[in-house]
């Protein structure tokens, strides 16, 4: 057999000479190829994930489309890549948080649940009868203890890695985005944003990748707050005056 790619996708578990796992790059492949961009990205006291809004089909109810979930009050996901493998995912994760919250008596750490989703990610690498899947997370989410608030984002790849961030990107033109997020936070690396900033931030890296003004009707945004800590989509009408501000900002 030659020493390219040649036979060494046939499985998940078998390394090619020069080490590496194609499937797991097909995943990633699958994600960068979605057609959709999403972004997360984190105040002083808030935090924001917001993505594309596509009907793939003109016969599709468009509310029935939607790449935002609910995982717990406090705890909301993005995801981008194949759907199916999505639907997995988040019921998975549910069914996580909600056993935490049974076992233990508290909701589910945002860390404990990115941890959690990057390790059943992972195990789907390790079995040739598996296939890895083919979505990236990127989790929003307070920490409430006592009287402490605190904004947390994470995001979990096909191969099992998961880290926080200060904001990030995936999908279609994702290093494009992530430039776009390192030249905005420059100038404020603690990443102390204000609200009004945080939605912005997204708004305008999603803007900035569709290379044309975004309507209210063309995202989906989501935020958790201090002064609010549970998960909650923002309307369009609330999305369209965040769009006027960063248009008047501009």
């Amino acid at each position: 057999m030659s020493r390219g790619q040649t036979g060494y996708d046939r499985h998940i578990t078998i390394f090619s000479p020069e080490g590496r796992l194609y499937q797991v790059e097909y995943a990633f492949k699958a994600i960068q190829t979605s057609g959709l961009t999403s972004v997360g990205v984190r105040g002083a006291d808030c935090a924001c994930i917001a993505t594309q809004k596509k009907t793939p089909d003109k016969l599709h109810d468009p509310t029935s489309v939607t790449n935002m979930h609910k995982i717990t009050d406090t705890i909301g996901i993005v995801t981008t890549g194949i759907v199916p493998d999505a639907r997995s995912s988040i019921q998975t994760l549910r069914e996580e948080a909600a056993e935490f919250k049974f076992t233990y008596g508290y909701d589910m750490p945002v860390e404990s649940l990115a941890k959690r989703a990057a390790d059943l990610a992972q195990v789907y690498t390790q079995h040739a009868y598996m296939r890895p899947l083919g979505v990236s997370l990127i989790i929003c989410g307070m920490d409430i203890e006592g009287e402490s608030k605190v904004p947390k984002l994470f995001r979990c790849d096909p191969a099992g890695y998961y880290a926080g961030y200060k904001a990030t990107s995936s999908g279609n033109k994702e290093q494009e985005a992530n430039n776009f997020l390192e030249k905005k936070l420059k100038a404020d690396p603690a990443a102390r944003l204000s609200y009004d900033d945080t939605v912005q931030t997204a708004l305008g890296c999603l803007q900035t990748i569709v290379g044309a003004d975004l309507k209210a009707s063309d995202v989906e945004i989501a935020v958790v707050t201090a002064a609010n800590p549970k998960f909650a989509r923002l309307s369009d009408s609330e999305i369209e005056a965040q769009l006027t501000a960063l248009a008047e900002k501009d």
